[in-house]
């Protein structure tokens, strides 16, 4: 296996998961970002073949201290180990849309993708899936939630499915009295109230763009209509995900809020690990609730819809908006209501092109950043 972000949340969970396993996976590539000490321990770890890096100087810094491993960089570099011959898996982790191209490269080989970068599916999902179906690639996600509907969907027709319902914890805002909005700082938005994860995707989880994304994702995973795709507010963390079948029976995947779980299933599928960590215990969970959205309050999730119903280029152009804003909020240049106006602007802007090749999702990006950028400046 290869995995893409090996130092991040996932990553490192990832990494945990296959320590436990050794007998059942090799680890023959890493890529990282910036954490170069944790990817020196790593590699002390695993032995990988091959690392990759963000930028050349901190490629060839580490090249001069290791023996037997070969060093890359830059986007290139992680294609470079997407495509590795020998290698059954990809796991994809990085942050954002820098995992498409690597995604792309790894299934046009006709590897599994164990994929937890959802902007992957968002940005060019049509893309990825007609690759994916064209070469014999496979996508396996790594998110609870499509994790949780992945394994209700197991051996069951989509024909016999009236809806998908994602849950979301509200993030650390959802009972935050509205006109508190406006105060909100960075340091509030990165305390998950139940999950711990990256800047960006906890931002986006307090905004409510995770589940946006997630929605966009679960359209092209699972070939849904955006319209049997719903979201329900779930505080406890403990439903990953429900199907609702047409006879009205639902089935709830229930979990403890473990990203090691979701990671093992996905390394593993279709097998299931025997994994050491403590189970749920239903006596001590407790009451489970679940609230519809409240999309003004929240107008992310809304804009999910709107892009999947324009398709073509506009799924690609929310996501490069959002990292965008997410960014500038992150470095205290935007405020956090700021996030989604910047997204709304920039998709009212933009004339939807068809989505046919890697290069339109690219070019829709480029573009999108570049409106978001100017976007921001303008709100200073």
């Amino acid at each position: 296996m290869v995995v893409l972000g090996s130092t991040g949340s996932i990553g490192r969970a990832v990494l945990e998961v296959v320590s436990l396993f050794r007998d059942r996976f090799s680890v023959e590539a890493l890529a990282a970002g910036g954490n170069i000490k944790k990817l020196r321990d790593q590699i002390q770890s695993f032995s990988p073949k091959r690392v990759a890096v963000r930028d050349e100087a901190r490629a060839r810094d580490l090249q001069r201290e290791l023996r037997g491993v070969e060093v890359l960089w830059g986007e290139e570099g992680l294609v470079e180990l997407a495509s590795m011959e020998g290698v059954d898996l990809v796991v994809v982790a990085v942050a954002g849309s820098v995992g498409f191209m690597p995604t792309l490269a790894a299934l046009e080989r006709g590897k599994r993708v164990a994929l937890a970068t959802k902007e992957v599916l968002v940005m060019g999902g049509e893309v990825v899936m007609a690759t994916a179906k064209r070469r014999g690639g496979e996508i396996i996600p790594i998110d609870s939630e499509h994790s949780a509907i992945l394994q209700l969907l197991e051996k069951r027709g989509i024909g016999a499915v009236r809806r998908l319902i994602l849950t979301a914890s509200g993030g650390p805002f959802y009972s935050l009295p509205p006109d508190r909005l406006e105060e909100v700082t960075p340091q509030d938005a990165l305390r998950h109230p139940i999950w711990r994860m990256g800047a960006k995707i906890s931002v986006d989880s307090a905004t409510m763009m995770n589940k946006a994304l997630e929605v966009v994702e679960a359209h092209w995973l699972f070939g849904i209509p955006p319209s049997k795709i719903e979201v329900l507010i779930h505080p406890q963390g403990v439903v990953h995900g429900m199907v609702e079948f047409v006879d009205g029976v639902v089935l709830a995947h229930m979990g403890v809020p473990d990203m090691r779980i979701p990671i093992a299933y996905a390394l593993s599928y279709p097998e299931r690990l025997p994994l050491p960590y403590p189970p749920l215990k239903l006596p001590e969970v407790g009451p489970l609730t679940f609230d519809e959205p409240d999309r003004d309050r929240f107008p992310a999730l809304g804009l999910a819809y709107r892009a999947l119903s324009a398709g073509g280029t506009m799924p690609a152009v929310l996501n490069a908006a959002d990292e965008v804003a997410v960014e500038a909020f992150l470095e205290g240049r935007l405020p956090f209501k700021g996030i989604v106006e910047v997204v709304r602007e920039v998709m009212d802007r933009h004339g939807v092109s068809p989505l046919m090749t890697p290069e339109d999702v690219l070019r829709a990006d480029r573009w999108a950043r570049e409106e978001a950028r100017r976007e921001v400046e303008r709100r200073r």
